[in-house]
């Protein structure tokens, strides 16, 4: 009888809400609308959203715009987070924001190189003449290939989101995502440039988390985990279903992207197993790890970003995540 009790609890916790007054939430990205938002606006095109209680409405982020705080200040009920990095910042800086999914296990940045320039491996790109990285990068990712790889702060030149310098000189190296800059590349430069998923060589940082406060989740545990698994659900329908509904929502919101960079950055996404790979193979997407975020902290600690005595466990948590939650929406080997 018991088992049988927690079984039906199990059913509840997991099941959409019924038909009542739907619950009105706003999610803010953080950044102008693209694929890689896809399983998000997927959920909201394919009323994955509606059928789990909500209402949401979807506000983009952008070069001029601050979601985050408008998370903090209580104005928005959800953003998404860009990596792991920002989780604990909000830690140390005793703001009361935690990431309770990560839509990315591997953060999808990367840097590129010329082929055929000597910079063919990854083990050759400190050698580049050159290293074009933004700011946000240079204080973050580019810390931790310094350590763990021998990159020079002194040869790093300012990415300002347009690639003509790099394309101009065959022995730099640019930042970039998988899902993006190799694309722009190709059309703009040229060429098909080698591209290095930092992923790939040991950066454990996760990407594309939901956020929320500290306050909602004592008062809206429920509601939060609702939104998690529409989520996630709208995740697999975008990998794997049709998804030409959220994709006329993105290009409605983002009138500059095109068919094309979309249908790029979808493969990307399943090429380098962005959203679906590592522990959401068997925990579903939206995985988080205590042992992974441990990991990631001392990586982050020997970079020189954080301080051992951080309580970084405040900026996350895994009860929302980690239940295997549309995980038979992935398609048969």
């Amino acid at each position: 009888m018991q088992t049988i009790l927690r079984a039906f609890a199990a059913a509840l916790l997991f099941a959409p809400t019924p038909s009542f007054a739907l619950d009105k939430v706003t999610f803010a990205t953080n950044w102008r609308a693209e694929a890689e938002h896809g399983g998000f606006y997927q959920a909201l095109a394919d009323g994955t959203y509606a059928k789990y209680g909500f209402d949401v409405t979807i506000v983009q982020g952008g070069p001029q715009t601050n979601n985050r705080l408008l998370l903090a200040a209580g104005r928005i009920d959800f953003d998404m987070g860009a990596n792991t990095i920002q989780a604990f910042n909000a830690a140390a800086q005793n703001v009361p924001i935690v990431a309770v999914a990560a839509m990315f296990q591997k953060d999808p940045f990367i840097l590129m190189s010329h082929p055929g320039k000597g910079l063919d491996r990854f083990a050759d790109l400190p050698k580049a003449t050159t290293a074009f990285i933004g700011a946000d990068a240079l204080v973050s990712v580019y810390q931790w290939l310094h350590y763990a790889y021998g990159f020079s702060f002194s040869k790093v030149k300012p990415y300002t989101f347009n690639s003509a310098p790099f394309v101009a000189d065959a022995h730099s190296v640019q930042q970039g995502y998988a899902t993006s800059e190799p694309y722009a590349i190709a059309h703009e430069g040229g060429f098909t440039p080698n591209v290095f998923l930092a992923a790939d060589y040991g950066y454990q940082s996760y990407s594309t988390t939901i956020e929320t406060r500290r306050d909602f989740i004592a008062a809206h545990p429920d509601l939060v985990q609702r939104f998690v698994n529409a989520s996630i659900i709208g995740w697999y329908h975008y990998l794997y279903g049709d998804n030409a509904k959220a994709n006329a929502l993105i290009r409605k919101d983002n009138p500059d992207i095109t068919e094309e960079q979309l249908d790029y950055s979808l493969a990307a996404m399943k090429k380098y197993g962005i959203a679906d790979s590592g522990d959401a193979t068997k925990l579903g997407i939206g995985a988080m790890t205590d042992r992974r975020m441990r990991t990631f902290f001392a990586q982050m600690v020997t970079a020189g970003l954080f301080k051992p005595d951080l309580d970084y466990r405040q900026s996350y948590t895994t009860q929302f995540v980690d239940h295997g939650v549309g995980i038979e929406l992935r398609p048969k080997p």
